[in-house]
């Protein structure tokens, strides 16, 4: 016989200890997978160790929908419910800093942080089975998990500057400590309107003009909010401008680099309207 449908207390109590083992995990603090099922047990209706396990991986599949860190030793179940995203957003709402201590992991010596590990942009080759992929994305745009992360002006900032720490030490090894000097953040110097977050370099001389897209999650694929004015410029300045998407941001930060044009990468989907009178 089927076991009774999980209750509000007991996806309360599992959401609760996932992040509990998550929390841990980012911050490097052992833990016991096994003991943290046993000790459920006793709030989830005697439900076995194997369905406390399940549970865990739809929840960190949940997880890659809302761009968010995951338990590394869970992988995300492709056949997961995604009606658990409610419930595990409703958490993270409820504690909007719990992944800050792992940003700004650049704020301590810029100068002496390694470049970046850049991989290939996503591509058609290297998504995720479709079916799986597509409830993912449901999720990202029901949360809109692209306005979350906008607005989070903490983890822009850390990764505007762990990408200006990368810049700079790419200019350092290639020999060219003059241009690595003259690296601009505009963002922070000059305001937010430029169209681009970094005025950098290649090693040839070259400019590079670098707008930032951050996200705590490992899931390369999560939306992002591009801003009217940052796609004039990349298209004004095509040569010169680049998209670099940092992810994995709270555990292993990497990134991608886009350029323009955006619509040959992205599905370009406006959101919002200006109102004139007259």
């Amino acid at each position: 016989m089927a076991q009774e449908a999980w209750s509000d207390s007991e996806n309360e109590a599992i959401v609760a200890d996932y992040f509990a083992m998550l929390a841990a995990e980012l911050a490097d603090r052992p833990y016991s997978k096994a003991a943290h099922r046993r000790a459920l047990q006793p709030l989830l209706a005697g439900r076995s160790e194997a369905a406390i396990e399940f549970k865990h991986q739809n929840f960190s599949a949940v997880l890659m929908g809302l761009g968010a860190p995951r338990i590394a030793g869970y992988l995300p179940a492709q056949n997961f419910q995604a009606a658990l995203a409610g419930p595990v957003n409703d958490w993270l709402e409820r504690h909007p800093d719990f992944a800050a201590p792992a940003t700004g992991t650049a704020a301590a010596g810029v100068s002496e942080v390694a470049p970046l590990p850049f991989d290939t942009p996503p591509t058609l080759r290297n998504e995720p089975a479709p079916a799986f992929a597509e409830k993912l994305r449901a999720i990202a745009l029901r949360f809109d998990v692209a306005a979350r992360d906008d607005r989070n002006r903490s983890l822009g900032w850390a990764g505007e500057e762990r990408v200006l720490a990368h810049e700079r030490e790419t200019l350092r090894r290639a020999g060219r400590h003059d241009l690595a000097r003259r690296i601009v953040w505009v963002s922070q110097e000059r305001g937010d309107g430029a169209g681009y977050d970094i005025a950098s370099f290649t090693p040839e001389g070259a400019e590079r003009l670098i707008e930032v897209k951050t996200t705590n999650g490992a899931w390369d694929r999560t939306p992002f909010h591009i801003a009217a004015n940052e796609l004039r410029v990349a298209d004004e300045r095509r040569a010169d401008w680049r998209l670099v998407r940092v992810f994995n941001f709270a555990r292993s930060p990497r990134a991608f680099e886009l350029r323009p044009p955006l619509s040959a990468h992205v599905a370009l989907t406006a959101t919002s309207f200006r109102a004139d009178f007259g």
